[in-house]
């Protein structure tokens, strides 16, 4: 086969399996991934055709991945430095990813993790700030899943500023949004304390201090 055929044929692939990949999960497919990945083949077949220089499908399809899911990798790279604790490394991630030129839905991603961190490291109204952006801008386009991660890290933003009527507002919207997700079954967590105790925090700990039993959480 041509060489330059198959490095075309591994481009396609790559838009079949990574574009569909969002509508297997209902989420919207990224047409800026298929103009990335066509302008880079494009590049790289030129290239090759003027240097002479015979392209490895191995290799392209590693080069592919590595620019046309930076931002995706980054996202998942500050996920988990914010996970292991490396809150403020993990924000200068995102805001690398933000700075790359991410797709809609990738954006909107990294905008609710990087909310999230905030929410971790005490940035309360710039989290709240962030998080409402993301639910004005998303509108019917925000998956459900990261809707509901949208609103629960609202409700658990609004619950440490202690305006426990927006937290209980934003905990119910989270449910509402995709009620089998792990967002969801926090915030039930919290309204079910709620109810029982008459507060959406936990028990007393040692100091008179109530303990906050809610979590927050990024989207992946």
């Amino acid at each position: 086969m041509n060489p330059h055929l198959l490095i075309l044929l591994v481009a396609l692939l790559f838009i079949l399996v990574f574009g569909g990949l969002p509508v297997l999960r209902k989420e919207e497919p990224s047409l800026q991934l298929a103009v990335e990945v066509l302008a880079l083949t494009g590049i790289s077949i030129g290239a090759s055709l003027l240097t002479g220089f015979r392209l490895d499908p191995i290799l392209f399809l590693i080069f592919l991945y590595l620019i046309i899911m930076r931002c995706r990798v980054l996202v998942d790279l500050g996920n988990l430095l914010s996970a292991r604790g490396h809150h403020q490394l993990a924000l200068s991630v995102y805001r690398l990813a933000m700075r790359l030129g991410p797709d809609f839905p990738i954006r909107l991603i990294a905008l609710i993790s990087y909310g999230a961190v905030l929410v971790r490291v005490g940035a309360l109204e710039e989290a709240i700030r962030i998080l409402e952006g993301v639910l004005e801008k998303g509108g019917e386009r925000l998956h459900p899943k990261h809707e509901s991660a949208c609103h629960y890290n609202l409700g658990v933003a609004y619950l440490r500023l202690g305006r426990e009527g927006q937290a209980v507002r934003e905990f119910n919207e989270t449910i509402d949004a995709w009620p089998l997700s792990a967002y969801a079954r926090q915030a039930r967590a919290a309204l079910e304390r709620r109810r029982s105790t008459g507060h959406l925090v936990g028990e007393k700990v040692k100091g008179g201090e109530e303990k906050d039993k809610t979590e927050d959480e990024g989207a992946s």
